[in-house]
């Protein structure tokens, strides 16, 4: 009952997507928005990029803002070479796979990020998806920001939405637009992460509970290895953050460090999420291990007491199948009654004697 009101909660208060806005358009559409900006005002229609690119150059105020989704390289070679990217950015803007990483051309920044988002489920299984992962990479120049997203998740509508929202910190130019994009990325690390600390409590209550089941391992397992997902997601990104804090990287100035020294104290706090999250679910998967070692004894100790008991008849039936001619009590009236009646009084006393020890 507690985990569906949760998941209601998270669906409630997940970002909308409305296509319609012109900040936004249809996945599979290569070229999102391109947008100009002066003194942090979107301006009406510019046209072609070049001559907005053109425009804010020769005024020296604003910027032009180009979003992207997964590109081609041919689609691509024609923006690499207005804005005179660097080649080896542009390679890994193409085919992707990165590592977050903050890397310099010159006086453009060209940064990579992991996208993250919970992948709702009813019940979590040995192969359930958790984590979903994709790409952004952005290029921040003195008049130009350039977002290339991969995946099918990590809009940047909304963002640009709050920034058009607030035009005194978008007037501070593209690494203000950087700082946001950063600053979405890891709340939403904070969002999955919190998502992913519920499915471990429900885990968790699972192993430890009466009717904890023996299959639990492969579900255990599998959050591992979904956590880990997001490990790569997360860890790599501390450095590039620090150096943006503590080394002037062109076009961050003095006036946005402080902003991203904020993003990096979020980053830490996932950190140390996942490194106890890992570390919970290692005590959570050799307790359950432990648990099914435990029921696997329990289970040794009953067969073997019941073997106890099954091997008494089976000894004195075995002795007077032998078919000697010498036999004590062979030919006893009362013989038979009373052999059944010994291994029965000795079936009884085992079986009371197991089951004071808690074997049976």
């Amino acid at each position: 009952m507690i985990r569906s009101l949760r998941r209601a909660v998270r669906r409630a208060y997940r970002r909308k997507v409305d296509l319609s806005h012109p900040a936004r358009s249809p996945l599979g559409s290569t070229v999102v928005n391109s947008v100009t900006y002066e003194d942090g005002v979107r301006q009406p229609d510019a046209g072609p990029t070049d001559e907005a690119l053109r425009r804010v150059r020769k005024s020296g105020r604003g910027f032009v803002w180009i979003g992207l989704h997964e590109p081609s390289e041919t689609e691509f070679a024609g923006i690499a070479e207005l804005f005179g990217l660097h080649p080896l950015a542009v390679e890994d803007v193409v085919h992707a796979r990165q590592r977050p990483k903050v890397e310099r051309y010159d006086e453009t920044l060209f940064a990579v990020f992991k996208t993250c988002r919970y992948v709702e489920h009813e019940q979590l299984t040995a192969t359930s998806e958790v984590v979903d992962t994709g790409e952004l990479m952005v290029f921040t120049g003195s008049d130009f920001v350039i977002t290339v997203r991969h995946g099918a998740h990590g809009s940047l509508g909304p963002l640009r939405e709050a920034l058009e929202a607030a035009p005194e910190q978008l007037a501070k130019g593209p690494a203000a637009v950087l700082h946001a994009i950063a600053d979405l990325v890891v709340d939403d690390y904070l969002a999955v992460a919190d998502a992913v600390q519920i499915d471990i409590d429900a885990a968790e209550t699972d192993v430890f509970s009466d009717h904890a089941g023996r299959g639990d391992a492969g579900r255990i397992y599998q959050l591992k290895r979904e956590l880990l997902e997001l490990k790569r997601a997360v860890a790599p990104l501390d450095r590039p953050l620090q150096a943006l804090v503590t080394r002037p990287m062109p076009p961050v100035g003095p006036d946005i460090q402080p902003y991203f020294r904020d993003v990096a104290d979020h980053l830490a706090r996932v950190t140390e999420q996942i490194t106890s999250f890992d570390a919970l679910l290692d005590s959570i998967l050799q307790a359950h291990l432990a648990q099914v070692t435990v029921a696997q004894n329990e289970d040794m100790r009953k067969i073997t007491a019941w073997a106890a008991i099954i091997a008494v008849p089976t000894m004195v039936c075995g002795i007077y199948g032998m078919n000697f001619d010498h036999m004590p009590e062979l030919r006893w009236t009362y013989g038979y009654p009373l052999v059944i009646g010994v291994m029965a009084a000795a079936c009884l006393v085992l079986h009371r004697t197991f089951r004071r020890n808690g074997w049976l």
